[in-house]
């Protein structure tokens, strides 16, 4: 996904911190995963679920992107 920057939520950093997730593999997941769900209606913006596999990894990432400033959400 093209993203200018990436924001995280506060869920989402407890969630990383409960699964032991770095930041690094998140950035992975938006840059390679797989779209495998849409989201269009959500708000404020449109949102999809991502999906990537790394050899041992296996993460699921809720991101919506904000189509005039290209932020992401996750």
């Amino acid at each position: 996904m093209d993203c200018s920057s990436l924001r995280f939520s506060g869920h989402a950093i407890s969630r990383m911190f409960e699964r032991g997730i770095r930041k690094e593999d998140v950035v992975h997941a938006v840059n390679e995963g797989e779209v495998i769900q849409r989201y269009p209606d959500d708000s404020p913006y449109p949102s999809c679920l991502l999906l990537w596999n790394a050899s041992d990894l296996v993460i699921h990432v809720v991101i919506a992107r904000d189509d005039q400033t290209g932020d992401c959400y996750i």
